[in-house]
């Protein structure tokens, strides 16, 4: 598969280099402006990564959609993950992570059963019953405010693989390169100004003004996308 990474060259290894998420939809949108008025469609991840992809759909007048995936949390952590399931039910399990904190089976089932309740529960919030669009002829463009590790990028990307999605393209505004390097077999091409590197390395880091983003606000947004 054909892959390559476009990037900012000036933005590369720097911080706080947007103003917020919607200064980072617009960095993409301008990077991608190729894909304007195209059959591509912008598939936002829950919760930052809305704010992101609405501010590229809108730009390009291209449709917007939501690619629910979860971490499959660590038991004691309510941030870090050992994997993620996505919107289709993928899931995918970190076992070096599994072995390192000698997690048991019976754990690792109780969080992924866990992880993959929230995935349904997010779908039904954000989609309804809507039907998929049929990704197998269209560029799907995957949006997320930031990759770290990437573990809900990969399962995102695995479920897209699943659709038999005609071409994937990841949009992202910041990514560590390794993460970015581990998808290079999965995906057509990654666009990402801000590349760092470093044993350090927080998505935060790349924006001036960093919120969380609840459910409630990222299903705003996206209804009022939908009425525009």
């Amino acid at each position: 598969m054909a892959y390559k990474i476009y990037e900012v060259p000036e933005m590369r290894e720097r911080l706080g280099v947007f103003r917020d998420r919607k200064h980072a939809g617009q960095v993409l949108a301008a990077m991608l402006n190729h894909c304007q008025d195209s059959n591509a469609i912008i598939l936002g991840i829950p919760s930052g990564g809305i704010p992101v992809a609405v501010e590229i759909a809108h730009t390009l007048n291209l449709p917007l959609d939501v690619a629910v995936v979860s971490k499959i949390l660590l038991p004691w952590n309510t941030e870090a993950g050992f994997g993620a399931v996505a919107f289709d039910g993928t899931v995918w399990i970190n076992r070096d992570y599994v072995n390192y904190y000698r997690m048991g089976e019976a754990a690792v089932k109780q969080q992924t059963h866990a992880a993959i309740e929230k995935v349904k529960r997010r779908i039904k919030l954000f989609r309804d019953d809507r039907p998929w669009p049929d990704f197998s002829k269209k560029t799907v463009i995957l949006v997320d405010d930031g990759i770290a590790a990437g573990s809900t990028i990969r399962v995102a990307i695995k479920a897209l693989n699943n659709t038999r999605a005609r071409k994937i393209v990841v949009a992202v505004p910041t990514a560590h390169l390794e993460s970015l390097d581990s998808l290079t077999d999965q995906v057509d091409s990654v666009y990402c100004p801000n590349i760092r590197s470093g044993s350090q390395f927080a998505v935060a880091a790349a924006y001036l003004k960093w919120d969380d983003v609840d459910e409630t606000e990222a299903k705003r947004m996206l209804d009022a996308f939908s009425k525009t």
